[in-house]
């Protein structure tokens, strides 16, 4: 052990080989982030059950009409730019484990209480407090992901722990297919959709207890025992499994100074550029991603389709989900990350202009199934490409500030989405799509370094 600690507990972590150990941790991680796609996914599914019910409308009078459905929408998304933008930096501060725990707890209790609401008024506010707890969850699973798992794993790492989270969209799809048109004990079903999923995340408590806290946190803030006691669990299980000996670690130079973040730090001169890439990215990207996601039985019914075909079609749909990150799996550290997410970006605008067309139901369903898989496969690309691009001390709030822009854009995408349906139908809405992703593919294509098998400290430098 002694040679081991003469070197940094990063470089320990990025020489270790795949095992079943941290499968299991990712696993878990991916567990607590479950319940954050599930509720991120329940907007498209709940709609019907708010028009159903007279609560909201399907388009919008107004920018900041509170009866149209986009308002709802854009209530949690301002809930998630405040949970970025101002309280991502509590992960950097007080560590990924106990922020992870503390997140989903905030989101429970808020997404419960909304489920009891029956005014926009206070259906929007509700959404907007949960959103907050979900914000930051966001944000600190991609840092903590990242810092666990060694360089020639991270994109697989994210790969499947999206494929586990998206198995939530099928389910929340099934349920709301099942509740969305009951009324089961005197509550309408969409309420039932968004209990499930608040009592669920409740279960965390549990998941944590199984989690270490991140190693390269722990080192960062002076840690050395607790971050080294973690390290050792890591190698002994990887020795054990494989029966072999470790290779040396290989460290960075300069990767073992120590110093404090600083919110500053992300505009000085090695991460403007970065920053700045990250935030017109995130900018945009969200009117392509968010605006199939969340309309997707909306824009079923504009094209004729009724209010229970377009669930069942949806949940079709949804099925699809996992998939995308898990053929990812096989190939997500094979080639460059920046261009997976500019290909990603293409085919959606591609297949979400054929959707626009078609007019029978195999169409709809096999174009729906092509723009999700491409959708998945752009967001796990994403999400590890995001958190690889700045040092352990300022992951968090850097991740949660950059993120921060595409819940702002959110906010407006959905009165956005709502007046291109409104006015030129589910044509007009993927032509704003196809643009958004146009824009992404240039954007990553020409400005984003590479990333790719590389130390997370090396591309930090």
């Amino acid at each position: 052990m002694a040679t081991a600690t003469a070197v940094t507990v990063a470089a320990r972590i990025d020489r270790l080989p795949p095992t079943r150990h941290a499968h299991r941790l990712i696993t878990l991680l991916s567990l607590g982030g479950w319940f954050e796609f599930y509720d991120l996914f329940f907007t498209a599914y709940v709609a019907i059950g708010f028009f159903k019910a007279g609560i909201f409308k399907p388009t919008t009078q107004g920018l900041f009409d509170l009866h149209g459905f986009a308002s709802f929408v854009a209530a949690g998304f301002a809930g998630m730019f405040i949970g970025t933008l101002v309280f991502s930096w509590l992960s950097d501060r007080f560590g990924r484990r106990s922020i992870f725990t503390f997140a989903l707890l905030w989101y429970s209790i808020g997404a419960f209480v909304m489920a009891l609401q029956s005014t926009p008024e206070a259906i929007d506010l509700w959404r907007l407090i949960a959103g907050i707890g979900l914000g930051v969850e966001l944000v600190n699973v991609d840092a903590y992901l990242s810092e666990l798992v060694p360089k020639e794993q991270r994109g697989a790492a994210f790969a499947y722990n999206q494929f586990i989270m998206y198995t939530s969209v099928p389910i929340v799809a099934f349920l709301a297919w099942q509740l969305v048109p009951q009324t089961i004990l005197g509550l309408d079903g969409w309420r039932w959709v968004v209990i499930v999923g608040s009592v669920g995340a409740l279960l965390i408590w549990w998941i944590r207890r199984n989690l270490p806290e991140s190693p390269r946190w722990l080192a960062a803030h002076g840690y050395d025992v607790d971050a080294d006691r973690i390290v050792a669990d890591m190698e002994r299980a990887a020795r054990n499994e494989t029966g072999r000996d470790l290779p040396a670690p290989q460290s960075v130079a300069g990767e073992a100074e120590r110093k404090a973040g600083a919110w500053a730090e992300m505009w000085n001169a090695t991460y403007r550029g970065r920053t700045t890439l990250l935030v017109v990215f995130q900018l945009v990207q969200t009117i392509g991603y968010y605006g199939f996601n969340s309309w997707v039985p909306a824009l079923l019914i504009s094209q004729g389709v009724g209010v229970t075909k377009s669930l069942a079609y949806t949940f079709i749909i949804a099925i699809a989900a996992p998939i995308g990150p898990l053929i990812g799996y096989f190939f997500a550290d094979r080639f460059e990350r920046k261009w997976q997410i500019g290909c990603a970006a293409l085919c959606m605008a591609g297949f979400g202009l054929l959707f626009a067309q078609q007019t029978s139901a195999a169409g709809v369903i096999a174009c729906g199934l092509m723009v999700t898989l491409c959708a998945n496969w752009f967001s796990f690309a994403f999400h590890a490409y995001q958190s690889e691009l700045y040092p352990t001390r300022i992951r968090a709030q850097a991740i949660g500030f950059v993120y921060s822009w595409s819940r702002f854009s959110a906010i407006f995408s959905g009165f956005i989405i709502a007046f291109f349906l409104g006015r030129y139908g589910t044509m007009g809405v993927f032509g704003v799509i196809a643009g958004a992703m146009i824009v992404v593919f240039i954007v990553i294509g020409a400005f984003g370094p590479a990333v790719t098998k590389r130390r997370l400290e090396a591309i930090a430098a």
